[in-house]
């Protein structure tokens, strides 16, 4: 279709009548479609067409996001994030992936000044420690605990305030293009991560270990991630102290999106949210929210 012709379908939508019809035939165009619908709102004075042009752009916006959900997941590698970045979309439709990119890069290089080969994973784990909790500040929204921009990343990433499984992966994605063997770990009610390394420098071996974003990186054993389980007086699982997956990440993010929208009561983006995270679930079952 010419210009023209999109601009005179988008005037039809004024017409009660066929209004409905016409918003069939616009949908069916897709999103190359929304600037035009969003200059018409600019130009347009009255609420009611205003209403249905918002309507129509977020649906737009929202079948594309589902679309790229699916191509995502369907990935052989599905990146982390791209799929946060994607997550980030549903309320940011504009957010820019290469901003978070940037973001993360400057975080890794950072670290990587300050790191050394003969380092012991510990030490390690204190470099990251130093640039993202200390550096720059990072720390638990502790008073906002459910606020849906806990899930958003590059919010996470300007106000430095963020839930665990929003810290973490700001972290796993440092640790990850530092080449180092950090993984994501679903525990019931929070997120940690775990580093992996069956021997050292000097060739002894390195007991698995544990981080928890949400309290500075500190460092916890296998004991203390078993204490914590056992405080929850819920049966143990092999799950809990082992690497999950960047689809299971997302996943779990996606619960948690879902709920902080929930505790708003904002019960239309609740169930939204829960059409994505449905997309993420044909693939298996959700983690719990934390």
């Amino acid at each position: 279709m010419t210009t023209n012709e999109i601009k005179a379908l988008i005037s039809l939508l004024d017409d009660p009548e066929i209004a409905p019809q016409i918003q069939g035939e616009i949908q069916n165009l897709g999103e190359a479609i929304i600037p035009f619908l969003e200059e018409s709102w600019e130009e347009t004075l009255d609420p009611q067409q205003q209403s249905r042009l918002e309507n129509l752009i977020h649906q737009l916006q929202f079948e594309g996001l589902q679309q790229r959900l699916r191509v995502w997941r369907d990935s052989d590698e599905p990146d982390l994030l791209e799929g946060m970045w994607l997550l980030n979309s549903y309320q940011y439709p504009d957010a820019d992936l290469q901003a978070l990119n940037r973001a993360i890069e400057q975080l890794r290089f950072e670290a990587w000044t300050l790191l050394r080969p003969e380092m012991h994973p510990a030490d390690q784990v204190q470099v990251l420690n130093h640039v993202i909790f200390r550096n720059h500040k990072f720390s638990a929204n502790t008073q906002h605990f459910h606020s849906p921009a806990n899930s958003m990343l590059h919010r996470v990433l300007e106000t430095k305030r963020g839930n665990p499984l929003s810290l973490c992966v700001i972290y796993l994605l440092v640790a990850q293009r530092l080449d180092l063997p950090v993984f994501g770990v679903n525990l019931p009610n929070l997120f940690v991560l775990t580093y992996l390394v069956k021997k050292d420098d000097d060739d002894q071996a390195v007991l698995p270990f544990y981080i928890n974003c949400y309290n500075r990186g500190i460092i916890l054993s296998k004991s203390d991630i078993e204490h914590y389980v056992g405080q929850l007086g819920i049966t143990s699982q092999d799950s809990f102290y082992e690497p999950c997956t960047h689809l299971d990440i997302m996943r779990r993010a996606m619960r948690n999106l879902q709920v902080g929208f929930e505790k708003l009561q904002e019960p239309a983006k609740a169930e939204e949210v829960a059409q994505l995270l449905a997309i993420l679930l044909e693939k298996g079952e959700a983690g719990d929210e934390e």
